[in-house]
Formats: C-alpha cells, structure tokens, sequence
C-alpha cells in the first residue's frame, strides 16, 4: 500500500488468542492450561477466513419460510451458507459442549475461552452455541432426558437439516420464556400445558422472544395444573411430522442480524415435562445462569474486538505529524479502552472457572454482578473505539458499527439491568453465605493497594442493609471491587495501578480517555495492541 494514503494495513491473519495476553494467562491461571494448545489453534483459525464469514452473514441476514410452493406449513428459516459455515467451526471446535466432553479441571474455563474467540469474531451464531450448551445442565434435572439428549447436544457433528432428532449426527437446543403480555416476569406466561400422560404434554399458547428457532428442541416454560413447569420440546416429532411450532414472523433487530429472532405460536405442541410440576423457573434457571455467563464473555469478547481494532488504527495512522498511537492524549484514550477490556476478561474467566470448582455461592452473585456491570459497560466502550477510527470507523466495511450494534444486546438478553440488579438483592438479602462468599473473593486482593481496601471497607457496610432504589449503585460498585481484586492480583502494574487510579478514587472522568496523570499508558497499549 503506498505510504502516501495513511491509511492501517488489514487487520487479519493474526492469532487471536496469543496476541490477547490476559486471555492465555487466565486460561493458565484458571487451571486450563491443558487447552492451551486447542485454543491457541482455534485463534489462528479464527484469524483467518471467519472474518469473511461473518461479514456475510450479517449482510445476508436469515430469511422465513413459512410455507412451501405447494402451500404445506413448513416453518423453517433460511441462512446464507456463511452462517452454516461459522456454526460447523464453532460445533467442530466444541464451543458449544467442551464443559460436558470433559468434566475435568478447568473444562468450563478452556471452553470459555473457546467461546470468546468465537464470538470475538462474530457474534450471532453464538446465541444457539450457548443456549445448546446451557440446555445440558436444566436437562439433567430429569435424568431419562438427559440421557437421551445429552449425547446428541454435545456432538461435534454439525447437521441443520429439519428431521427428528434420532435420526441426526448432532442437534441445537433454544429456549422459548418471554411472552407478550410479561415480558421478564415469566411468571405471567400463559401457555398453557395439558398433560397426555407418562411425562407428556401438549402445548399451546406464543412466545414473544424465541432466538434462533431453527433449533432443533427448546426448553419452554407453560401452565400445567402444578403451576408454571418447563418442557422440553422438539421442532420435528419422532414420526418425522412437524410439531404444533409455527414461526409467526423474523424480529428486525438492531443487531445480532445474523441471527433469527422470532415470535411463535404453539398450537397443540407436544412436549416432556423436565424436572417437576411447578417448578419450571427453578429448572430453567440453570440453563439462564450458564447464559448470562456467556453475556459476560461476550461482552468481553466484543471489547477485545474493538481494541484490537482501534490500537491497530492508532498504530498506523498519522495526523498532525506523528502517528497516532504515539499522541499521548490518544494513548490516554486506548490505554483507558484497554484497561476496560482486561478487567472483564479477567472477570469472566474468574466466573468460569467458579462454574468449574462448585463456587456457587460466589458464582451467583458474581454472575449476576458481572452481566450487569460488564454488559453495561460495553456499548459506550464500543462508541468509543469506533472514534478512535474517526469517518472509517463508521463505515460498515470498518466491522466498528457491527460492534456497536451488537453490545446492547447482552444486557437485554437473560435480565436486563433492573431485573439483574434485583436478583443480586434478592440474593444479598436470603443468603449471607452469598454475601460473604463474594467479600471474601474481593478480600485476596487485601493490603495490595490502599485505594481498593477502602473501596471495600466501604462497600462492607453498604451490603449490610441493601436497598432498591440503590440497587444499581450497589451492583456497580461490588462488580468494581472485583475487577479491582482480580486486575491487582494478577494483572500487570500499570493496568491495575490505572483501573484503582480511575475507577476507585474519582480521579477519573466520566468519558473514556480521562486516566489521570501517572499512568503508563504505553505500557498498557502495547499490552494489548495486536502485531501483524
């Protein structure tokens, strides 16, 4: 490229994996050093063709084919063979079943990171990757469908073909909660379900939000006579005739285009109780924990995307006679992005390796804490990095305002912010183990940096008697307790020094770009900026 155009080479044909440092140190540090080498591999993949992929599939969004030529009921919806291709990587590469395949040490951690190259790259088809992999641990709540299910939902055998699951190399799972009428408040459903006996029901009543309804079964929530109950409902019936499940129309969404959101109508759709009567939200609430972990790594995800992008630019762009990269209020600016995405890294990878070693205690409030706080963070740190890019960034060819799109969307998805902040509360308030179990996380980091230990001497006796119309407050500042803990104990100086620096002490601004003075900001840039 002729110098005199200015203009960053193409981002492309790194490995994503071994340029994001405090991705492969935490994979190390979470105990699953084991996968380094399958993910290092998978980063060098990703690096590569899947950037092309995922362009098209967002510029080819999925279309709905209610109805065949000859006028038969068919409900399936149509993708561009971009989205099959990005769907084959990420099955092949067990994104969506490592924690099942191999209940070892760390397995939730290595495939985490797993997750986070995939949906680094793009984020759609990683709604069915997590809602499949979620389904495993709701299902194990009635062990003869778990035993039946579980083989097929975690095979490396990607098969989209609409045919009953028998007789398939490998299947999705979705799920189908939110209705018209309620909203998050499931409890308000309406579908209604009858039971024909033996565990088997018949369903009918819509469902407002159903992601990815080319699924091959969903986990629903509906009425039976023992209150609101969840099932287990197959798109295609074991004779190979189509289940009561018709797909009323495609949601045009912001983001996430790739992706198919829908609304449906269940019409007499026959179903398998999972777990009891009654029960549904306890049941499904498994399947919602493991999702909101993979918000969490998303969103994380996403910002590395756009860091990666804009350190880029800065490093190879010049405007008033020097590159940008080496302007110190632009490195103030990346530095400030930068620290941001290294503290949900470290954050999501913490929550995984909780899911890994039992923490639940910890693992509840902290989820909770993290997809609120993390997710929040994410579209103002996506505008952010596209203005680093200036005009290029807002330019669809630039990948900036995919990004920008997609982030709202993982604080909607699994409780957005109220509905979060008040399951937090609700937690705070019934189980002090929880409580202490989260301070005691926060505590490690104890006598390392006087500004955390005040930070957390004071939000102590915040947690003592908690209210609602502080809710968010309170979230904020347990989740950036954490970061803190986490960032001090084992990032590296500069990047903790400036996250306590900035976050803990109101030396910092409200826009990025306000690190006060002392940071090393071309220590922590060069940290993350990728090399090609």
């Amino acid at each position: 490229m002729p110098e005199g155009l200015n203009q960053p080479p193409p981002l492309a044909g790194h490995d994503l994996f071994l340029e994001n440092r405090p991705l492969a140190e935490a994979l190390e540090r979470e105990g699953a050093g084991w996968a380094h080498e399958q993910a290092a591999a998978f980063g060098r993949l990703l690096g590569g063709e899947p950037a092309e992929w995922a362009r098209l599939a967002n510029e080819n969004p999925p279309k709905l084919r209610t109805h065949d030529r000859f006028g038969n009921r068919i409900d399936e919806v149509e993708f561009h063979p971009a989205w099959h291709s990005l769907m084959q990587t990420s099955v092949e590469h067990s994104v969506h079943s490592l924690s099942w395949r191999e209940p070892r040490a760390g397995a939730h951690v290595a495939r985490g990171a797993l997750f986070f190259l995939a949906a680094q790259v793009e984020q759609g088809h990683t709604c069915p990757i997590s809602m499949t992999h979620a389904a495993v641990p709701a299902l194990r709540a009635q062990p003869e469908l778990a035993a039946e299910w579980e083989p097929r939902l975690t095979s490396l055998e990607y098969d989209f073909a609409l045919r009953p699951a028998a007789e398939k190399r490998g299947v999705l799972c979705g799920m189908a909660m939110t209705e018209r009428q309620g909203g998050s408040d499931v409890r308000a459903n309406t579908t209604r379900a009858v039971a024909l006996g033996a565990g088997e029901y018949e369903l009918t009543g819509h469902k407002w939000f159903c992601s990815a309804p080319m699924c091959d079964a969903f986990l629903v929530l509906a009425q039976a006579e023992g209150g609101l109950s969840c099932f287990l409902l197959p798109r295609a019936l074991p004779d190979g005739t189509r289940n009561g499940f018709r797909i009323q129309r495609l949601k045009d969404k912001l983001g996430d285009r790739s992706n198919a959101s829908s609304e449906i109508e269940l019409e007499g759709a026959w179903a398998r109780l999972v777990g009891e009567e009654g029960r549904g939200v306890r049941t499904i609430i498994e399947m919602v924990n493991h999702t909101r972990l993979d918000c969490v790594l998303g969103t994380a995800a996403v910002m590395r995307a756009a860091v990666e992008q804009a350190t880029h630019h800065a490093a190879h762009r010049s405007a008033f006679g020097s590159l940008l990269a080496d302007q110190p209020l632009m490195q103030n600016v990346l530095a400030d992005l930068c620290v941001e995405s290294e503290a949900a890294t470290l954050t999501a990878m913490r929550l995984a390796g909780a899911y890994n070693r039992g923490e639940a205690a910890f693992g509840r409030a902290a989820t909770a804490v993290s997809k609120y706080w993390i997710c929040k963070r994410g579209p103002g740190h996506a505008a952010e990095a596209l203005e680093c890019l200036g005009g290029n960034g807002y330019v669809e060819e630039s990948v900036m305002p995919r990004l920008y799109r997609q982030q709202p969307l993982q604080s909607i998805w699994e409780g957005s912010g109220n509905v979060i902040c008040l399951d937090v509360l609700r937690a705070l308030r019934r189980s002090p183990e929880t409580r202490d179990a989260f301070v005691d996380e926060c505590r490690l980091a104890s006598g390392a940096d006087a500004r955390l230990d005040a930070w957390l001497a004071a939000l102590e006796r915040e947690l003592v008697d908690p209210d609602e119309p502080t809710a968010r407050r309170l979230v904020e500042r347990m989740a950036l307790a954490l970061q803190a803990s986490l960032l001090v104990r084992f990032s590296e100086p500069s990047v903790a020094a400036a996250f306590c620096a900035s976050r803990l002490t109101g030396s910092g601004g409200l826009a990025y770009g306000t690190l006060p003075a002392g940071v090393d900001a071309t220590a922590i840039v060069d940290r993350h900026r990728p090399r090609i």
